[in-house]
């Protein structure tokens, strides 16, 4: 089962890998038509009522398959209204093909000439006004053209979801259509088993890889429309340019402000990196247990997302402190470096994301390899074991919640640079600002090798973790589809 959401960001990683939505459009008309093949003899009347948008399209294809039917297709808005190209170019096929066509440009005329549609004596009707994409109450002239149809005893079929229904949420509008039939794409849909409806799912020729590799619509999914969120990095001690480059690059993610908690004894030498951030110095060298609560309180006094592990070091005390901090903790986590070591036999309430390199999650007991992408499914058993989202960094990321996987092949070499690691921890704490942690996690591993990949290609494999920050932006809101 998959949402609507989820099957956009699904559409367009299968574009990214070659498969064009125009084919995956003529894929959808077909098995339409195929439908309504089982469903009416050759010469029945079938009048298919159509959306500007992309599942309109896909009946604009179905109507060419049925030939051998007698076929009105209905637009709903004017021809040049249509809202993609391929949904365009679909209508137009249809006009110079001199099939019958009709455009509806407001309800009254709908409701006015409903019997010259041909609508009365239909024995199918195709809904394919509105897609996944769009839920809610129905609006003009939707919403006269939905109570038409349900006025009919015409087998109604409707393309991908009836229109109304909500295919995140699996509500149904109160003036949605009502199908007898529905012809979904992919996978089946949450809620669409409720239905009084025979649901039909067609394989339109969408790889699994669209799903299983990290691309173009996960960014999508995940990218921020504003900035929002103020992180909260716990980091510093030993090391004091890692929690500076993971609060930069949660900066370069969207968000508003990012914080940095370091011992007093670096908090200068942090704040010295760029006054963009804001550093909040605690006493003592290192991270102690003494201070564990107040930096609780204050994450959870503001909701910060927190990256707790950057340049943190492994002295006994800062990860009893860390061990501390993450028990009492109720809010989302990104887990990183040297903090991963109390993950393992933690018990808490807060949502973690974990960034292990190879190396770190062998010794957080996970699978001891090379090619994180051949154990995935060992990788994805420890995650649910864990009960956490765990990002292993390696050649090909891996990212699983425990019962989903993704991965992300982006990145080069020059990525081995230290400091990556560090501006991949603060790019998923902005981005689960915005998303549930498996997707910002996912999304965030594919834009921090895509920036990667753009300096290699520009600079050679010779860039800095700081050039991978300030390379973000471009990656995020400007080259994803890379």
């Amino acid at each position: 089962m998959i949402t609507g959401e989820r099957m956009a960001a699904v559409d367009a990683n299968a574009a990214a890998l070659g498969v064009p939505r125009k084919q995956l459009m003529e894929s959808s008309g077909h098995a339409v038509a195929r439908e309504i093949r089982t469903i009416a003899d050759p010469g029945a009347r079938v009048v298919v009522v159509a959306g500007r948008g992309n599942n309109g399209g896909d009946a604009f294809v179905a109507a060419r398959f049925l030939d051998d039917y007698d076929v009105t297709t209905v637009l709903l808005g004017r021809a040049e209204l249509i809202g993609t190209d391929i949904a365009r170019e679909n209508w137009a096929a249809l006009e110079q093909a001199e099939y019958e066509t009709r455009a509806v440009t407001d309800s009254s005329e709908f409701d006015r000439d409903a019997e010259g549609f041909g609508l009365a004596d239909a024995d199918v009707i195709v809904d394919a006004m509105l897609g996944t994409g769009i839920s809610g109450d129905l609006r003009e002239p939707a919403a006269t053209a939905a109570g038409a149809i349900n006025e009919t005893d015409a087998t109604v079929v409707a393309v991908d979801v009836p229109s109304g229904f909500d295919a995140d949420g699996g509500d149904h509008a109160d003036n949605g259509v009502e199908a007898d039939r529905v012809v979904t794409f992919h996978d089946s849909k949450p809620g669409l088993e409720d239905l009084e409806a025979t649901v039909t799912v067609a394989d339109i020729g969408i790889p699994a890889a669209a799903e299983r590799f990290v691309g173009p619509g996960d960014v999508d999914l995940a990218r921020p429309d504003g900035r929002e969120g103020r992180p909260f990095i716990i980091g510093g001690g030993p090391y004091t340019g890692a929690p500076a480059l993971a609060a930069q690059a949660a900066l370069r993610g969207g968000a508003d402000l990012s914080f940095v908690a370091a011992p007093d004894s670096v908090a200068g030498e942090i704040q010295g990196y760029t006054e963009d951030l804001i550093v909040q110095p605690y006493e003592h060298d290192v991270l102690r247990p003494e201070v564990a609560d107040d930096l609780l309180e204050t994450a959870e006094r503001y909701d910060n997302v927190v990256v707790i592990g950057p340049g943190l070091g492994d002295a006994e005390e800062t990860l009893a402190a860390t061990r501390e901090f993450l028990e009492s903790s109720t809010g989302r986590v990104v887990v990183d470096a040297d903090a991963l070591a109390v993950v393992p036999d933690l018990e808490t309430d807060a949502t973690l994301v974990c960034t292990p390199n190879r190396g770190e999650l062998a010794r957080m007991g996970g699978p001891d390899t090379d090619d994180l992408a051949a154990t995935a499914d060992e990788i994805e058993a420890f995650a649910a074991e864990l009960g956490h989202v765990v990002l292993a960094k390696g050649a090909n990321d891996v990212i699983t919640d425990g019962e989903r996987t993704r991965i992300s092949r982006s990145g080069t070499v020059g990525m081995k640079v230290g400091g990556t690691g560090d501006t991949l921890a603060g790019l998923v704490a902005a981005l689960l600002e915005g998303t549930e942690p498996l997707e910002a996690a996912a999304a965030a591993a594919h834009v921090n090798g895509l920036a990667g990949e753009r300096l290699a290609q520009r600079d050679g494999h010779g860039f800095v973790a700081s050039e991978v920050v300030n390379e973000l932006p471009a990656v995020l809101w400007g080259g994803s589809d890379e």
